[in-house]
């Protein structure tokens, strides 16, 4: 594995262990929310580097996504990854906090794309360490 896609899934982990810390605070439903973008959004781009696929200059992870799916056999509601880049901008200043339709995420929402965060960083890793 190269020693930049290993600093991408390094970087993806350290965006878990920060939600492990916070997904169960009310609060801070936001930020766990767009650290799970993060984490998703630095798997993709292991990938992306491990496999050489070109420089990728977005956050859009249904982009990110469409250049990867080739390259990691790992099946899920892609349209989480819809509702993740709507939070991606908004969490980041103050206006509109990382809302939702209906809000700030709730607790629950936070967990599924915490899961799905595990989830994708696991078969990005996979995927990559076939490739070695």
């Amino acid at each position: 594995m190269k020693r930049t896609t290993k600093e991408w899934f390094d970087s993806a982990e350290s965006d878990l262990l920060l939600i492990k810390e916070i997904h169960l605070n009310r609060n801070l439903t936001h930020l766990s929310a767009f650290h799970s973008q993060q984490a998703i959004e630095k798997s993709f781009k292991a990938i992306i580097e491990e496999f050489d696929l070109g420089f990728i200059k977005t956050h859009s992870l249904e982009t990110l996504y469409n250049s990867v799916r080739e390259k990691i056999p790992f099946k899920f509601d892609s349209d989480l990854l819809i509702i993740l880049d709507q939070l991606y901008i908004d969490s980041r200043y103050p206006g509109e906090m990382g809302l939702l339709p209906n809000g700030k995420p709730s607790i629950d929402e936070t967990q599924i794309f915490f899961e799905l965060a595990k989830e994708i960083l696991e078969a990005a890793r996979l995927a990559c360490s076939k490739r070695s």
